[in-house]
């Protein structure tokens, strides 16, 4: 008997059967970019002996102008398609079936040759699009059908139709970016051929025993978007002309509106999906959110889908499945959806990785293989650098105790899970407390250790994280001056109104903290929704609420302040600083930049602007908070150096870059797979 018999069930597709419900995603990784086929190979076998029943790949273009940058991976000819049999012939060997996603991106494409039905430019592109006439349209068309029978001869046991998150296809869909008046524009019938016609096709191309999945717009997110009326009728003449599954797209690359960050309540557009279910015949697949097998199990069992699609849950653990179907969900390394080393990676040119851990997409290069020299290592600090150090080391074979003076573990994730908005951290730390238990981590909390109490190690690692930085203002010795640890810790009443010194992340972070009071809105989906605008499309177009964003009245008055004249959030991550700016926004966060911090009095926070210190003022604020950055605290490794030992430095304790978890676990991964 298992805990999750929806998500394990086999599915029928009627010419071959998946031996579970559980999709793995399609994510751009980069690693067909790096023309290591070796080693893409290895990063989807990984998934396919982890137990997943169909893997999509990153997307492929179909040709140079469908295709998402210069550079980017294509399916054009026969030395393609060796190239890709090696991953096809990869998978098969671990026992899994795999499908190229077929991606073109229209005007979405960063590059000059990009195309479009109409020439309306991409707000997140600087090249404007070519209109495409009746020739253009046509060798879109042959090249994506091209594309599929290439993937076919490859090895894929199917591929997916990229149609929708405002791609080529769902460009056609919609008068936001359909401004044609011939057979292509105009009415939705018109506006649904061309996706109509490359299923078709390819379907005729491929024969009848060959996956074709396509991948629907369910909710655009955008004005002038999809109602649900024409999703219904769009998804009924997609099955009609072929496809074996639909999988589910939600939102616009351009919307703004958060879909897969972690601030996103988990499985929240699920009832999207479910919507569709019973109004055609073929499997559907929901998406978004879903990281856990219970999600996943709780989703399926009501009707939602037939099928779930995790991407990034997939990054953090390759074996998500295995566990699962083993009882040791616990155990599964949880995608916590923070973007900073996947989608942060892709949009900044970066090899994809992932935060929790540091061999996706590196399974060759970053190997953990037991030790035939085992060690007893000490790790003091059991923040993020210590705990993946301990986790790894101990995996390996060596004998480790970690120490911390703490008496938990978890270091600032402790203190980043009580942001309304990063609730994962709390099933990260969990994790690690499994983890480390499970493999016979030795754990003394609560104690300070001093260098002589190390001696009898082999090997000393140092990840004693950060202390708060001292701006030196002249009054933060003020009862009503907090820093950021105190007030993350509940340690110290708040005032109604706060100034926040300093708009790092940490600053944005405790300005989240200090506004919300009740109910998070990542854990209450309707409170989500209506704080978004996001409504049911089957009453609003495109899913968009008229009355737009409505979120919850702040707790507190709130003023974030930095010396710098740059925007706020400006080194917040590629692909969530957004939202974040956006949150503060909504909630009538005062942005103050470049400023000097004068004083703290009765009155509040005095300040002034430039070198000059021109236009003094004071920001009457009840309480001041702290978030001025950190410093490495390396004093136990000093003190071990002087002793002659040599020990290695890690984390915050090394660099103290706001609050680096990714670089952290990274580091302290690195490490102990070297020891």
């Amino acid at each position: 008997m298992t805990a999750y018999p929806h998500m394990l069930a086999p599915l029928d597709l009627g010419f071959t059967t998946l031996k579970n419900r559980v999709l793995m995603g399609s994510m751009h990784t980069g690693l067909e970019e790096t023309g290591d086929w070796n080693r893409v190979a290895e990063f989807y076998a990984a998934r396919a002996r982890g137990g997943v029943a169909l893997m999509v790949t990153g997307g492929i273009g179909p040709n140079l102008e469908g295709s998402v940058l210069p550079g980017a991976a294509m399916m054009t000819n026969e030395r393609d398609v060796a190239n890709h049999a090696v991953v096809t012939q990869r998978v098969h060997e671990a026992g899994g079936k795999i499908a190229m996603q077929i991606l073109h991106a229209g005007r979405y494409a960063y590059g000059p040759k990009c195309v479009a039905p109409s020439p309306v430019k991409s707000p997140i592109s600087p090249f404007p699009p070519t209109e495409l006439d009746e020739d253009g349209i046509e060798k879109q068309i042959s090249d994506i059908v091209r594309a599929a029978v290439l993937a076919q001869e490859a090895g894929y046991d199917g591929v997916e139709i990229m149609g929708s998150e405002g791609y080529f296809l769902n460009q056609f869909l919609v008068t936001h970016t359909n401004k044609r008046t011939d057979r292509w524009g105009g009415s939705y019938e018109n506006r649904m051929r061309l996706p109509i016609e490359v299923v078709r096709r390819t379907r005729e191309a491929v024969g009848r025993e060959f996956i074709i999945i396509y991948r629907l717009s369910m909710i655009d997110l955008v004005p002038n978007g999809s109602t649900h009326d024409e999703v219904v009728q769009l998804a009924r003449e997609i099955e009609k002309a072929g496809a074996t599954i639909l999988n589910t797209g939600i939102g616009w690359h351009e919307a703004r509106i958060p879909t897969i960050a972690t601030s996103v309540p988990r499985a929240a557009f699920a009832w999207v999906t479910k919507k569709l279910m019973g109004k055609v015949g073929i499997p559907v697949i929901t998406s978004n959110r879903i990281n856990t097998p219970e999600v996943a199990e709780q989703v399926l069992a009501e009707g939602c889908a037939d099928m779930v699609s995790l991407a990034r849950p997939m990054l953090a653990d390759a074996d998500f499945v295995a566990k699962a179907i083993a009882g040791k969900a616990a155990q599964i390394a949880p995608c916590i959806a923070c973007n900073q080393a996947c989608l942060d990676h892709t949009f900044g040119g970066k090899l994809t990785s992932c935060l929790v851990n540091p061999r996706a997409c590196h399974e060759t290069e970053l190997v953990i293989e037991r030790t035939e020299a085992p060690k007893t290592v000490a790790v003091v600090g059991a923040g993020p650098a210590g705990l993946a150090t301990a986790m790894t080391a101990a995996q390996r074979g060596h004998s480790v105790t970690l120490f911390d003076k703490a008496d938990e573990i978890g270091g600032q994730l402790n203190m980043a899970k009580q942001i309304p908005g990063k609730e994962e951290f709390w099933g990260l730390v969990d994790w690690y407390r499994a983890m480390i238990a499970d493999l016979g981590v030795k754990v003394e909390l609560g104690r300070e250790v001093g260098a002589g109490d190390l001696s009898g190690f082999d090997e000393v690692v140092i990840a004693t994280g950060v202390s708060a930085r001292d701006p030196g203002i002249p009054g933060q010795q003020r009862g009503n001056v907090l820093n950021y640890i105190d007030v993350l810790r509940g340690k110290a009443p708040v005032g109604k109104s706060v100034a926040v010194v300093g708009a790092g992340g940490i600053g944005f972070d405790v300005s989240e903290y200090l506004l919300h009071a009740g109910e998070s809105p990542t854990e209450d989906l309707p409170l989500w929704m209506k704080e978004w605008g996001v409504a049911d499309p089957a009453e609003h177009r495109s899913g968009l609420a008229p009355e737009g964003p409505q979120p919850e009245a702040p707790a507190r008055e709130v003023t974030l302040l930095q010396r710098k004249k740059q925007a706020h959030g400006k080194g917040l991550g590629k692909t969530t600083g957004w939202i974040h700016r956006a949150t503060l926004k909504m909630k009538g966060v005062n942005f103050v930049g470049g400023v000097n911090y004068e004083r703290i009095d009765d009155e509040g926070l005095h300040i002034s602007y430039g070198d000059e210190r021109a236009n003094p003022g004071v920001i009457a604020a009840e309480t001041i908070v702290l978030c001025a950055g950190q410093e490495p605290e390396r004093s136990l490794a000093d003190a071990l150096i002087e002793m002659g030992r040599a020990p290695h430095v890690i984390g915050g304790a090394d660099v103290a870059a706001e609050l680096d978890a990714k670089r952290a676990i990274n580091q302290g991964t690195r490490l102990a797979a070297a020891l």
